[in-house]
């Protein structure tokens, strides 16, 4: 299997042709989902005791299973949050796949672990944390937020000095918070309480102030963090940052803050002002492969203190000891860090997109969004047959069209996503089905939002 024949020259050669020519794909195909049965129709049966071989392994792949595999690059990939990965950082996200690189300790991938970490550095700096500060690169969203729950939790329970050992945890978020805090909160057995957001689904401090002051004493007692959201999934608004910091503080609970998202705008000098507050969080995250132009998976975890965090995550075992002895303590090990041991250099694409291009066209492309968010709401607002349910924060755009039904919404979605034109799925806004922009990809125009917008009329 391993036996570097001419068949597997030959297959090297496929697969290195096959992925310069998808990234030089400009735009790439749409493509769309089929059906489990119809896949097995197209596909038949793949694993099979003798072996398809690779090239015929990776034909079916072209001619089947890509096809049917939704480009979320696509620039009118407008659903959930796209992506739209670097050409550099998806060719080196190759490089980290053939490279066998094992990123959870130092001792194995200190060279690896070291580029995430000036990676890490970087986005520290956009939050303002102070330099002592550190942390990991996680799959998503969900790991991150859940890793650092877990380290607000431990630390809850150590100041008090064992007499939480046993009591169940208290959490508080806004409504508008992700949904992987309430699975976070199940996976830990603990308990959420939600704040309620204002119109826009943002959390402010008066809100939580009232909800925290409506708690009883043992409640109180209870409570690990405060969980406020930059930039929600839905509407991308940014809560009360500062004020929920100043609540958290002065409470002396965890400080989290969700942005998953959003806080990818930190990189434009022009949002920074929205963030205001970030500064006081104890840990955050951010997904790369989000609004930073990195490809899947790759969240950014960051502590405000990361041996706290060690602390909560170190994972104690006899052929584990030589990563933790005292004289290599002053190293980083990626594993102790979050609720996984074995992880890949997920954070090295976006190191070397960053690395490549420089920081500075990092906010240019991030503000080139902006202004296809500005110039959609500008198209919405002058068109009859739709209407701007609010003024964009960030990058996403709520809108309705007028006088449809959500059974109109669905028909028109799936009609555009398998012409190949589009994809835009409906969302949901105080109970009424809307649609919902989101524009993280710099290739996207006004011209391509112009073309969707004619296209409810």
């Amino acid at each position: 299997m391993h036996e570097h024949d001419a068949a597997i020259e030959e297959l090297t050669d496929a697969i290195v042709e096959y992925a310069v020519e998808r990234v030089r794909l400009d735009p790439p195909p749409l493509d769309r989902s089929l059906s489990y049965a119809a896949l097995l129709e197209l596909a038949g049966e793949t694993i099979t005791p003798e072996g398809l071989g690779g090239l015929r392994a990776l034909q079916l792949f072209a001619d089947v299973l890509a096809p049917a595999t939704i480009s979320v690059d696509h620039s009118k990939f407008l659903s959930f949050v796209p992506a739209a990965p670097t050409e550099a950082s998806i060719l080196f996200d190759l490089v980290v796949g053939a490279s066998s690189i094992y990123a959870g300790s130092w001792l194995e991938g200190a060279g690896a672990v070291f580029a995430e970490n000036q990676a890490l550095r970087w986005l520290a700096d956009l939050a303002g944390l102070p330099e002592t500060a550190g942390g990991v690169f996680v799959s998503g969203g969900t790991g991150g937020n859940l890793s650092a729950l877990i380290a607000a939790r431990h630390e809850w329970r150590r100041i008090s000095g064992g007499r939480n050992d046993r009591v169940r945890g208290l959490m508080i978020a806004s409504t508008g918070s992700h949904s992987s805090i309430a699975s976070a909160a199940r996976a830990m057995d603990a308990d959420i309480i939600t704040v309620p957001a204002d119109s826009r689904g943002r959390m402010h401090s008066d809100a939580l102030s009232a909800t925290i002051d409506a708690l009883a004493p043992e409640e109180v007692d209870r409570l690990f963090v405060i969980i406020a959201t930059a930039g929600t999934t839905n509407a991308g608004v940014i809560d009360d940052l500062d004020g929920a910091g100043v609540i958290a503080e002065d409470l002396g609970v965890w400080f989290h803050v969700d942005g998953a998202y959003g806080a990818a705008a930190l990189c434009s000098p022009t949002m920074r002002p929205k963030f205001a507050g970030i500064e006081r969080c104890d840990s955050f995250i951010v997904d790369p492969h989000k609004w930073l132009f990195a490809p899947f998976d790759c969240c950014a975890l960051l502590y405000r203190d990361p041996e706290i965090a060690f602390a909560a995550h170190t994972q104690h075992a006899e052929y584990l000891d030589v990563l933790h002895g005292e004289d290599v303590r002053h190293e980083i090990n990626p594993s102790d860090y979050a609720h996984h041991l074995s992880r890949r250099a997920r954070g090295l694409p976006f190191w070397f997109s960053l690395a490549t291009y420089g920081t500075i066209e990092y906010g240019k492309a991030v503000d080139a969004t902006l202004q296809v968010t500005r110039g959609a709401a500008d198209l919405i607002r002058a068109a009859e047959h739709v209407e701007l349910l609010m003024e964009p924060e960030l990058s996403i755009v709520l809108f309705r069209r007028i006088g449809w039904t959500p059974a109109q919404y669905q028909a028109w979605s799936d009609k555009t996503l398998l012409s190949g034109d589009a994809f835009v799925v409906p969302t949901a806004w105080n109970g009424e089905t809307v649609l919902r922009f989101c524009f993280v990809n710099p290739l996207t125009t006004v011209e391509q939002v112009g073309e969707i917008l004619d296209s409810l009329s």
